[in-house]
């Protein structure tokens, strides 16, 4: 067995720290930080609440079909193909989010729920942390009503055909890759 190198833990202390930005759903504030060798730098650091992303998988076996939203993401100046997502509300658990983002976001609901894995979106500039969860036996919610602010159209696809997908490159953002490749590769 190939033994592992042990990792150097190297932490870096902040000295001050000023908020530059609040918004409505993101503050921004640089920390001033001294380095284990004395020097010193800034930080930007975007603060966010956290979120959630759903693999909502409809079927069984063979038959199964994951629902992805597909909406215009301003940032990125193009309509994307995701799996369903959200961001956390005050006090708000993940668990919670993800129950309320899937019947906002799809007007689905989900039998069963299970919890795949926590990661940092973007951990070099930016506090979210991301709880994926996969969504069982999706149906139709009772009087489901979609967010009015945004344009989301729900479509649904076999695993052969995100593979295929995956393959060709046609997903473009880091929570959407993280949840279709646990559906196809690792579930």
């Amino acid at each position: 067995m190939k033994e592992q190198k042990r990792v150097k833990t190297v932490s870096e202390r902040t000295v001050a720290s000023q908020r530059v930005f609040a918004g409505r759903l993101l503050t921004v504030r640089v920390d001033d930080v001294t380095l284990e060798d004395g020097r010193r730098t800034t930080r930007e650091i975007v603060e966010h609440p956290g979120a959630v992303a759903i693999v909502a998988v409809q079927g069984e076996g063979n038959a199964q079909r994951v629902a992805l939203v597909r909406q215009f993401r301003k940032a990125a100046e193009q309509f994307l193909l995701e799996i369903p997502a959200g961001t956390l509300e005050q006090d708000e658990e993940p668990l919670a989010c993800a129950q309320r983002e899937l019947r906002e976001e799809t007007g689905l609901v989900a039998r069963h729920w299970a919890h795949l894995q926590t990661f940092y979106t973007a951990p070099g500039f930016c506090t979210e942390k991301m709880w994926l969860y996969l969504a069982q036996d999706v149906q139709p919610a009772p009087e489901s009503r979609v967010a009015d602010d945004e344009q989301i159209e729900v479509c649904f696809y076999s695993r052969a055909q995100v593979r295929e997908m995956l393959r060709s490159g046609q997903f473009h953002d880091a929570k959407t890759l993280v949840g279709l490749l646990w559906w196809v590769y690792a579930l």
